[in-house]
Formats: C-alpha cells, structure tokens, sequence
C-alpha cells in the first residue's frame, strides 16, 4: 500500500519526535530511584561493594539507588530477574565472575549472560591469595610446587564448592604449575580446617585471609593476580614462578540488553567517577579490592575474555556443578 505524501511526513515526524523524547529521558535519567540487583546474599563482597557505590551514586545523579539482594541458584536467580527488567536504565545487576562461569557450567539457563546484560562499567578486582596450613613444609610457591610434584595427590585444597571461583583457580594452577592437587569443596567456612591442617591449601579471597595471615595462622605463598596486592606488600606474585598464572575475582555491572546507550554511558561516567575518588580507593583498599575503571566498551571486551578463559578451564579440567 502507497501513503500520501502527508501521512508519510506525518509518521515521519511522530518517529522523530519519539527518538528525540527517547534521548530527553536518557539526558534526564535518572527521573526515579535506580535498583541494584545483587544476586548474592547481604553482607559479602558484592553486596557490599554495591552498597559503597549506591550512596554517592545517589547523591551523583539526584535519585535514590536502592540496593536489592536477591540470593539462590548461584547467582543465576537474581540475573534472570534484570535480564527480564525492563531496558531503562532502572534496574541494574552487579555482575561477577560467578556469572561468566555459569555460562560454561549450566546448560538449562533461560538467558545467555553475555548477550542479555550490557556491560555498564567495571566495578572492582579482589585477588585471590594462595595459602596453607602452617604445619606444610613449605615456605614459598616454588617450595610448593616442588613438594606438590613430589607427593602428587597429598595436598588437599579447599574451595566453597565446584566451580567456584575459588576451585577454578586452583584447577587452572595444576594445569600450568603441572601438580596434582585434590580439591575439597565445602559449603561452609573451610578455614577452620585449613587451620587445623585438615586441608593443606586454598585459593582465597585475600579480604577473607589477610587477618589470619598477619596473625601467623596462614602461610601466605603468593597473590594471584598481575601485580603485588597492597594488602599484602611482601607476598610474591604467583607468576613469578608460575608464568601465565593469574586469577582473581571481580565485581562489574550491567544492564538489561538494549538499554540506552545514552543512559548506559551516564552511569559509567558517574561510577568512573566515584572509584576515581581517593577516599573510595582507600575504603576499598581495606577490603582487599582495587578499582576496576572501564568504558562500556572496554567491560564487555573484559568479560568476553573472562568467559572464554574460564570456560576452558571448566572443560579442560571437566568441572561439574554439585
């Protein structure tokens, strides 16, 4: 069917005035309070860094940012829940390294993770730190590694659970340091018996360690990350002895796919800003965590890689989910 011209024109305008209130509202976003999901429960890493960046969030951009826990299914209950939310910049996920696992672990999930969550802006890194019983007799990776190849099999590991970060780290560790080290998954607190000498060694968070580690009650071998951890100065880097090894964990956020560019670009300049602050690096500096300050563009190149990276590891080494 051919419209007249002035129907064609008037379509036309009624488009162009619908683009352009789109842009307004992206200008003015945010109108209403912005909700963070986190998909973990309160009072650990992500929860809590989410909380550090939604106070000055708020006072940044005039609307309240309201935190929102939303626990289960290891991490993939509270992402369902933003990958469904509408794409307007109102609901929000904190995104982890849980979440570029998932994509390799679980083979049902309703969303893919990479192409549903749009990249907002990096968040922070939290390195892991590779620690051991005391009683081990072993005082620096290379010690390590050399008792590891010596009794293949003897050293136990502790993790929160297969495919945790916390095993991932370790099963990429054996395949490059070249050990054989059995991991022990827990679903409680595994450092009482990585105290106690029950298990030998664990991949940590170094925010979880860094207190027993002063106290003399870790042995601290090396960080895993790219550089040294200003929580832990004197702690080697683990690819000083271990070339190609690093890992640690991260905290970013995302959005709804086909969230305006506008308003996703708005955000970032704004949470840039606040990790930028010198204060905030300090508080996050006390938990182990260094900014991670990205473009857009710059976070779903990071989390791109991540995912492929680890998706190797959990074929490689044949991880299942418990």
């Amino acid at each position: 069917m051919r419209l007249p011209r002035r129907h064609f024109l008037r379509l036309a305008g009624a488009a162009s005035l619908l683009a352009a209130s789109r842009i307004v509202r992206a200008e003015d976003f945010p109108t209403r309070p912005v909700r963070i999901v986190v998909p973990y429960p309160a009072g650990i890493a992500p929860d809590i860094v989410a909380r550090m960046v939604a106070q000055p969030l708020s006072e940044k951009l005039g609307q309240q940012f309201i935190v929102d826990d939303r626990p289960g299914g290891a991490s993939n209950v509270g992402t369902e829940v933003v990958v469904h939310a509408d794409p307007d910049g109102y609901t929000l996920l904190v995104t982890t390294m849980t979440n570029v696992l998932n994509t390799s672990l679980y083979d049902n999930l309703d969303f893919n993770f990479v192409r549903d969550i749009a990249p907002v802006a990096g968040l922070v890194r939290l390195d892991l730190v590779l620690v051991v019983t005391p009683s081990l007799p072993v005082n620096s990776l290379a010690e390590f590694v050399a008792y590891a190849k010596a009794n293949p099999g003897k050293i136990n590991y502790a993790s929160v659970g297969s495919g945790a970060a916390t095993m991932v780290a370790g099963e990429l560790f054996k395949e490059i340091a070249g050990v054989d080290l059995v991991n022990v998954p827990y679903r409680s607190n595994y450092l009482p018996d990585l105290m106690g000498g029950q298990v030998q060694a664990s991949f940590t968070p170094i925010a979880q360690s860094v207190s027993l580690i002063r106290a003399g009650k870790l042995r601290a071998l090396a960080v895993t990350g790219t550089t040294s951890s200003p929580s832990l100065p004197d702690v080697p880097v683990a690819a000083d002895t271990v070339p190609g090894y690093s890992a640690y964990v991260w905290d970013a956020l995302g959005a709804p796919a086909n969230t305006p560019a506008a308003v996703i670009a708005k955000l970032n300049t704004a949470i840039n800003a606040i990790l930028a602050d010198q204060a905030m690096q300090a508080k996050l500096l006390d938990l182990g965590a260094e900014p991670m300050i990205m473009t857009p563009a710059e976070c779903g190149k990071f989390v791109a890689d991540e995912t492929e990276k680890w998706g190797k590891v959990i074929k490689s080494a044949h991880i299942k989910v418990d």
